[in-house]
């Protein structure tokens, strides 16, 4: 009876919705990973471009797999590709971003040595539609050596997750995968229930990966980041138990994010023309913030309420670059417990 072929280390995992012009980078820095023993599925989730074309001549590699399928969003498309794979632990690599030589090595390694780890993340370069690159994690990560987070951690975001991470098979299963029925933070979601399992999330202080903003990306659009964030401490409350410690921290959370959505839609308000309405919602929020900056902001917008509009445009351009609003990272970095 024929031996049976070992099992890949780890199955890395690339939707490819839209963006088959940059496929082959993506894959191109997997094939190029010091570790070697991997499988690859690329999913194309109903794409309107040609992604059976991009992925082509990748395919003489025979670790990597294309799965054509219906559209069904970002949620059952990663599902769908990690079903199809057979590695116990998996990575996730979206088709607009890449990774670093070691990355694999690096995460398969920590994971393998330490049971307790949910989740293997690292730092990676921001680059794209923003206006400078940047590390994404330019913060001490958690509470306790800047390595290790908790649950609590990673739900304040004071240990941020990046993408570009990699868990267990096992704890993928156990969690039901992916919440198909998020339509932004699925992520943050699936960050938060692994860590829901017990045990600690591990951050390597190097840049492993590059993650590409694309102009409209999903990652730019800080009020549906929200009303994700909201429903996943949501999700969290209801299925911990009541007097677990985290649920003081969560109800502080879903007051201070609630807040901060009602300053973002004020200034959506005024974006979209109506400054006069949303300059006294602005006002009602104004504890929200602080600084001279903005004190100063309030004061000439009294004054010259026409201003309001082109400088608020500006800040939230500024400030569409893939990352927590400045706003809300304050507030979550500074909670009370």
């Amino acid at each position: 009876m024929p031996l049976l072929p070992p099992l890949p280390r780890a199955a890395v995992i690339v939707p490819a919705y839209g963006v088959a012009y940059l496929l082959g980078e993506a894959l191109r820095s997997v094939q190029g990973q010091t570790l070697q023993d991997w499988e690859c599925v690329v999913i194309d989730d109903g794409a309107p471009d040609d992604v059976a074309n991009a992925i082509a001549p990748f395919l003489a590699d025979h670790r990597i797999r294309y799965l054509p399928t219906d559209n069904k969003g970002v949620s059952t498309a990663r599902n769908r590709a990690i079903h199809a794979t057979q590695a116990p632990l998996i990575a996730l690599l979206d088709g607009d971003d890449l990774l670093r030589p070691t990355y694999l090595a690096t995460m398969t390694g920590l994971l393998e040595a330490d049971p307790t780890l949910r989740l293997a993340t690292c730092n990676a370069r921001l680059f794209g539609a923003v206006p400078h690159e940047r590390s994404c994690i330019e913060q001490i990560q958690g509470k306790t050596d800047g390595l290790h987070g908790t649950l609590a951690d990673v739900l304040d975001r004071s240990f941020n997750v990046y993408i570009g991470t990699t868990f267990r098979r096992a704890d993928f299963d156990r969690i039901g995968g992916f919440d198909t029925s998020m339509a932004q933070s699925e992520d943050f979601d699936l960050w938060v229930r692994l860590m829901m399992l017990g045990g600690r999330a591990r951050y390597v202080d190097q840049i492993l990966g590059d993650y590409r903003v694309r102009p409209g990306s999903a990652s730019a659009n800080s009020g549906r980041m929200l009303l994700g964030n909201i429903r996943v401490y949501e999700k969290a409350a209801a299925i911990l138990p009541p007097d677990a410690p985290e649920q003081a921290l969560i109800n502080h959370l879903l007051v201070q994010t609630r807040a901060v959505l009602a300053f973002e839609h004020a200034i959506d308000r005024i974006i979209d023309g109506d400054t006069r309405r949303g300059l006294t919602e602005l006002r009602l929020s104004r504890d929200r913030v602080s600084g001279l900056v903005w004190a100063l902001c309030f004061i000439l917008w009294r004054m010259a309420p026409w201003l309001a509009r082109p400088m608020l445009q500006w800040r939230r351009y500024t400030h569409s670059r893939g990352a927590m609003p400045p706003l809300l990272f304050r507030t979550l970095r500074n909670h009370g417990p």
